[in-house]
């Protein structure tokens, strides 16, 4: 049975008290040291935390200057609102105009007669909806048992997305049912064929009720399709909408009111305040981030303080990186903005950052343009039919000469051999299947009639072709033109490049009546091919890619020219290189976060320390525990001897008691 122990009680001593006491002092020491260094390297920690945050901030500031829209904004303004609201969205030329509003666009309406109830049973067959602009594709719409009423019809018009709404109004006639064209103007004007389950598409019963076309007009028209009207600087504009985006290059006209004889001024001129706002709030960031390092750099002489990281060499080395991005000069620039101090922007004594406003309203309004290049990336063609597009982030700065061997095209598809020698589409030749740029239409259908002409016919090959679905989903589309002097059509496909091509794949037996043939010459498309540089380049379409030192570079070729081209000057401004450089600072193999690694495991260094520190003080404990458990056994024994001793002698005859 194993004995109870109390220790102390044998000795009087506090043997426990002791022994933590000692404990204690031999293990405070070390605890301190390792609080102390955990302390540092938190705060250490913590820190550079605020230089990430304060980088990142500052790269936010420095993102807006590496797009150059950022630096070509225009402004236009109208002096009538009433009449018109304008917008610049490009590069418009700064100047005045005179505008007079006219005429407003307006939509297509039509109704029809009315109907007892939203319920009334109106016809079952197909809708094919066609718009006054012949490349607009035709659109049908199927009504059957489910949806052969007045409100199914509206629905099923509604639910097919077609570009024409459809409602019900409860009028003095009864319930009638209006459509509308979702485009205002002339191009979205309606024509509605009607292919009714009746077998009659032309009477006014079932279906067929609700045709209007050139046949039959079923319906009223309760607003017609009408063009907006616009005299600028004198020169009539007719548009098919109220918002105007082609008449003057980069600017967007909102005609809100026709008012005839009265005429207002559309003033373009340069948004300055835009770039200007985006450097003085970089100059603000970069002052921001200097004030946060100062911070965590300085040093109290009267306190003798410090801040965390001060003396850091890392700060120092950061703040150097960037100082030397912002002053340098940009090589390849033109003009006189090849730096910062070009724009005002100086350096003062305590590191920050100044804006002379002044300064930077004369650059802009020596050359508006340049201050974008000086900051962001941007490729300066010398021809007009070269489109810099972007580069990636390895392609070499520099002047690269442009050289075109090979324009791009687009597939065609002509059967020269044939002609046409009808223009009555019926059963029997209206049916086809074709393939553009790859995709295989469904079946399409042509609306049987006899057309009035080949460019009438031609309108409608091309509306049923750029209508049918898998076509219209995969982004594919034709034109189909009408040779009057071959009398034959031609089928081109809206995209360049080698990926484009046209043929029919079905046709129905007859279709040669109208000139439809699948063994005629089909060409297809070529892509762009010449050099960026003197190296050959990739082409895609009109779109031109650069291999070596221009890897990357990306132009778009049009016009007819071959041949030099030019050149392309590429360069990188401060914008693009202070974000390539924060990149690197903030990026995942950064030299802060392989810091910010290295302290964290110092961090855990420290723990393990913390737990060999408590093993080797549970053992001293252990041991002390030992040594003074045997210590107050030993005591016990020997004041147990003492007693005895003292017992024995006071028993002795005439032994001394001290008492008288």
């Amino acid at each position: 049975m194993a004995s109870i122990t109390s220790p102390g009680i044998g000795s009087g001593l506090d043997v426990r008290g002791l022994v933590n006491g000692l404990v204690a002092a031999e293990g405070q020491p070390a605890s301190n040291r390792l609080n102390r260094q955990e302390l540092r390297l938190q705060s250490t920690l913590s820190a550079l935390g605020s230089v990430k945050a304060a980088l990142s901030s500052f790269q936010s500031a420095v993102a807006g200057l590496t797009n150059l829209n950022t630096f070509q904004k225009r402004t236009a303004s109208s002096s009538h609102t009433e009449l018109f609201t304008a917008t610049a969205v490009g590069k418009p030329v700064a100047g005045r105009y005179e505008v007079e509003v006219k005429q407003l666009a307006q939509a297509h309406k039509l109704a029809s007669a009315g109907f007892d109830g939203v319920d009334a049973v109106v016809g079952s067959g197909q809708l094919s909806f066609q718009f006054g602009d012949p490349s607009k594709p035709t659109r049908s719409v199927t009504i059957d048992a489910n949806n052969n009423t007045l409100a199914g019809v509206r629905d099923a018009i509604n639910a097919a997305d077609i570009g024409v709404s459809a409602s019900i109004i409860n009028g003095d006639d009864g319930y009638q049912l209006v459509f509308s064209a979702s485009g205002t103007g002339e191009a979205n004007s309606l024509r509605i064929h009607v292919i009714d389950d009746d077998g009659d598409n032309l009477d006014n019963s079932g279906l067929s009720r609700l045709a209007f076309n050139e046949d039959a007009e079923q319906l009223i028209e309760t607003s017609a399709a009408r063009n907006a009207v616009v005299m600028i600087d004198g020169i009539q504009v007719t548009r098919s909408t109220n918002t105007i985006t082609d008449a003057i290059a980069g600017v967007t006209l909102n005609l809100r009111k026709a008012e005839e004889g009265t005429k207002a001024t559309l003033t373009l001129g340069l948004d300055k305040n835009s770039g200007a706002a985006a450097i003085e709030a970089f100059v603000n960031a970069y002052n921001e981030m200097v004030k946060s390092f100062n911070q965590m750099t300085a040093y109290n002489p009267e306190t003798r303080e410090a801040g965390v990281l001060n003396g850091d060499a890392a700060i120092r080395g950061i703040m150097g990186q960037l100082r030397a991005v912002m002053g340098n000069a940009i090589p390849g620039l033109e003009g006189g903005l090849r730096a910062l101090a070009d724009l005002g922007v100086r350096t003062e004594r305590d590191g920050t950052l100044s804006l002379n406003k002044t300064t930077l309203s004369e650059a802009m309004d020596r050359d508006f343009d340049a201050v974008g290049r000086l900051f962001a990336a941007s490729g300066l063609a010398s021809h007009a039919s070269v489109n810099f597009l972007g580069a990636a982030a390895d392609t070499r700065e520099g002047n690269y000469a442009i050289q075109i061997t090979q324009l791009a095209s687009r597939g065609r598809y002509e059967d020269l051999a044939s002609s046409v020698s009808s223009l009555s589409v019926n059963a029997g030749n209206n049916g086809f299947r074709i393939q553009v740029d790859g995709v295989t239409s469904g079946s399409i259908a042509l609306t049987e009639k006899t057309y009035a002409s080949g460019a009438e016919l031609a309108a409608e090959l091309q509306s049923r072709i750029n209508g049918d679905n898998t076509l219209r989903n995969a982004g594919v589309s034709v034109v189909v033109q009408y040779d009057s002097v071959n009398n034959r059509f031609s089928f081109t496909s809206e995209r360049y490049g080698s990926a484009s091509k046209v043929a029919f794949t079905e046709l129905a037996a007859n279709a040669a009546d109208i000139g439809l043939s699948n063994t005629g010459s089909s060409e297809d498309g070529v892509d762009v091919a010449g050099t960026i540089g003197g190296l050959a380049a990739t082409g895609s379409g009109q779109t031109l890619t650069g291999s070596g030192n221009a890897a990357g570079l990306r132009i778009e070729i049009s016009g007819e020219t071959l041949g030099d081209l030019g050149s392309v000057n590429f360069t990188r401004g401060v914008g693009v290189r202070l974000n390539e450089s924060l990149d690197s600072l903030l990026g995942s193999n950064s030299f802060i976060n392989a810091r910010t690694g290295s302290i964290q495991s110092q961090i855990k260094g420290l723990d393990a320390q913390r737990e060999a520190l408590a093993k080797r003080l549970d053992a001293l404990e252990t041991r002390y525990m030992r040594q003074f458990t045997a210590l107050d056994s030993m005591m016990a024994q020997m004041q147990a001897t003492s007693n005895y001793l003292a017992g024995q002698l006071a028993a002795l005859p005439g032994a001394y008691t001290g008492k008288k």
